[in-house]
């Protein structure tokens, strides 16, 4: 089953963030609750958590890219 690693509402006054870094690499094992990515915004620089417990099947948001609330940053394969 697919999982999508969904980034998070940040505020009111935030719509997107940047991607800082990926912890993991695609092909990688990762645990539920495991930080996984990087991301800030003009007002906060965060850790986004692994919804759950598999491999890191796809990247769909690069590092030094930006990605949009509620948009989908990656897939976790469970």
């Amino acid at each position: 089953m697919d999982i999508p690693i969904i980034m998070p509402n940040l505020g009111n006054e935030i719509d997107e963030a940047q991607i800082d870094e990926w912890f993991k690499t695609e092909g990688d094992m990762v645990t539920e609750g495991e930080q996984l990515v990087l991301i800030t915004t003009p007002k906060v620089t965060m850790e986004i958590e692994a919804p759950a417990t598999g491999i890191l099947k796809k990247i769909l948001v690069p590092a030094d890219e930006l990605a949009a609330v509620g948009s989908t940053l990656g897939i976790i394969e469970t």
